[in-house]
């Protein structure tokens, strides 16, 4: 009897724990508008977004040029790296993949740092300092190094069968595109490094309003794309000789999911930089909050809670005590290491 209670009890518990992510995540957006170094209080927000012809100009701008943008890239961001890494930690059974772990993020950062620093050593200053290399510009050439790293992933995804192998692989590719980094590093004017460094921080406020929709529709169909992978996720947790006789396509499976994390983790990192322990923490924190296994309820609860965390984080790096902005890589990781170091200490007991 207690036990069918149990049971009775658990899904009950899941709607609510959703509900209560989803009012939180939405509190959280309307706080990310509000806080800031200009404080704009509650009834002055809602009339600059109700009556906008009437409200200060100075406040709207505030509102849909900088906040508002900031807190829906933060949004979108968290989803798709939480989703991302939920994948991966799927596919290669691994508590520890994230998605930088097949070395996307390092191509990323390796696409920057070829228009960055490899304009800088080879006496481009100059061309740095012009305005031609804007965020625009920095954008692309991250998204073309994940794309690379992404490509080559997936042309050896077809011939290693181990995913033991193709985690290795994955690894070694990054440890080569930051030996790359490294070398850029090296021979680059301190200028070229400065810009570089603060890329690489990460930050949630580089997507401007308009370009917001174009990040927002490929992190969307992105998410969609991955939502429709949970059936064969589940499948492969079975096992891959168990998976293959309910008639699952081993290779071409692994080979969407491979390409869809490592498309979210691309644009991701094109756009806010390299954003550590999200992809990593949140799956883990939704594994242990819903007791479930199921990807259909996974992989939208891991988006809600990655949001969730990222629109916190963002928060807390704008915060007025801190006079300017924070690296949001380093209050993540302030965020995100705890949670895991709690899980596994919870995973002894």
């Amino acid at each position: 009897m207690t036990t069918s209670r149990s049971l009775l009890k658990r899904p009950v518990t899941r709607v609510v724990m959703l509900l209560a992510g989803l009012l939180i995540t939405l509190m959280l957006v309307v706080v990310n508008l509000m806080v800031g170094s200009i404080e704009i209080p509650f009834n002055i927000l809602v009339d600059s977004i109700t009556n906008s012809n009437t409200a200060d100009p100075v406040i709207t701008a505030i509102l849909f040029k900088f906040r508002l943008p900031q807190a829906i890239t933060a949004l979108m961001a968290g989803a798709s790296l939480s989703v991302a890494g939920l994948m991966m930690q799927s596919l290669f059974r691994n508590p520890l993949a994230d998605p930088s772990i097949l070395g996307i993020s390092s191509g990323a950062s390796l696409g920057v740092a070829l228009l960055i620093l490899g304009a800088g050593a080879g006496n481009g200053s100059a061309f740095l300092a012009s305005g031609l290399v804007g965020d625009l510009s920095i954008t692309l050439a991250a998204l073309a190094g994940a794309i690379t790293v992404l490509s080559v992933i997936i042309f050896f995804s077809r011939s290693v069968q181990s995913h033991a192998n193709l985690l290795i692989l994955g690894i070694m590719i990054g440890y080569i595109t930051f030996s790359a980094v490294g070398i850029l590093k090296y021979y680059s004017p301190r200028e070229s490094l400065q810009r570089f460094v603060i890329w690489g921080l990460g930050s949630f406020g580089n997507v401007s309003p308009s370009r917001l929709w174009l990040f927002t529709s490929l992190t969307s169909a992105g998410l969609l794309a991955s939502f429709l992978m949970a059936k064969s996720l589940n499948l492969m947790l079975l096992g891959e000789r168990y998976a293959s006789n309910l008639g699952l396509n081993i290779r071409h499976a692994r080979f969407f999911i491979i390409l869809i994390s490592g498309f979210l983790t691309a644009v991701v990192t094109a756009w806010c930089g390299p954003v550590a322990f999200i992809g990593l923490a949140v799956p883990h924190l939704t594994r242990n909050l819903l007791l479930t296994s199921s990807h259909h309820i996974l992989l939208p609860a891991s988006a809600l809670f990655g949001s969730l965390l990222a629109l916190m984080c963002n928060l807390a790096a704008r915060l007025p005590v801190f006079d300017g902005t924070l690296p949001i890589s380093a209050v993540t990781a302030l965020v995100g290491a705890p949670v895991v170091i709690w899980l596994i200490f919870k995973g002894n007991r």
